[in-house]
């Protein structure tokens, strides 16, 4: 009941928010900055109530870590597309996230994606990824923070929820290139809402962290050069103490 309830809310939202797109572009003709806020609280509201509706129970620890000033580079684990209704609902700003390419030729749902600022990203395609890195960097500059799992896909080990995938170096360009700051996040539980049971989805309790800002402005250019590897190790102990408190 709970999987079709959720279901029937994403069909009915994407129709019914079809001419609310419509006035939001009007009202960006005058008032940019407007428009992209209204859009972006209407689609954290409606993934609160995706949350709800899901059963989520959400704790999250170290909102205070967040700026709420300036625009930001989020990194986070990924074991599930739950990892994006979760930390996007609890953006302060206008943030967009860095998804992997066809997303964005789902009817309606790739349009509200680009209208947040949302970028799409072709694995296969090295240009391409560039180009998306680039965008993404002058996204920064203007004032939009970035959300990006650099782990590229979904980490499917469900024996240990601490270990993580090789995060790619190449995605740090944009705290690199911006001097932003890096927000680690640590996730867990989230594939228990739906990976784990496909296609269910099952009432859950989920824990979200942040952690201390990174700021690549203050490494070394060698610390530069494996600002990847030393970001997943941030999230790895993250996850490690998350472990150990929820034992």
């Amino acid at each position: 009941m709970r999987t079709i309830l959720v279901v029937i809310y994403v069909i009915l939202f994407l129709i019914l928010g079809l001419p609310v797109l419509g006035i939001e572009w009007i009202i960006s003709k005058f008032n940019r900055k407007a428009a992209d806020l209204s859009q972006l609280r209407i689609v954290q509201w409606a993934f609160r109530c995706i949350c709800f509706l899901s059963g989520i129970r959400v704790t999250v620890e170290g909102e205070e870590n967040v700026p709420k000033d300036q625009a930001v580079l989020y990194i986070g684990n990924h074991r599930s597309i739950f990892d994006i209704v979760v930390t996007y609902a609890r953006c302060p700003g206008l943030t967009g996230y860095i998804s992997k390419d066809g997303v964005n030729k789902v009817p309606l749902l790739g349009l509200w994606m680009k209208r947040l600022y949302c970028l799409f990203l072709d694995r296969k395609d090295i240009k391409q990824g560039l180009k998306v890195i680039l965008t993404a960097i002058d996204q920064v500059k203007a004032g939009i923070s970035i959300c990006i799992f650099p782990e590229g896909t979904r980490n499917r080990d469900r024996e240990d929820s601490t270990t993580l995938l090789p995060f790619k170096e190449g995605s740090f360009k944009i705290a690199l290139k911006t001097g932003c700051l890096i927000i680690p996040m640590a996730l867990t539980g989230t594939a228990d809402i739906f990976e784990n049971h496909f296609p269910w989805l099952k009432r859950t309790s989920v824990k979200l962290t942040y952690g201390k800002p990174i700021d690549p402005s203050k490494m070394t250019r060698e610390e530069q050069k494996r600002i990847g590897s030393y970001c997943q190790e941030v999230i790895h102990e993250m996850l490690v103490k998350q472990a150990q408190t929820t034992q």
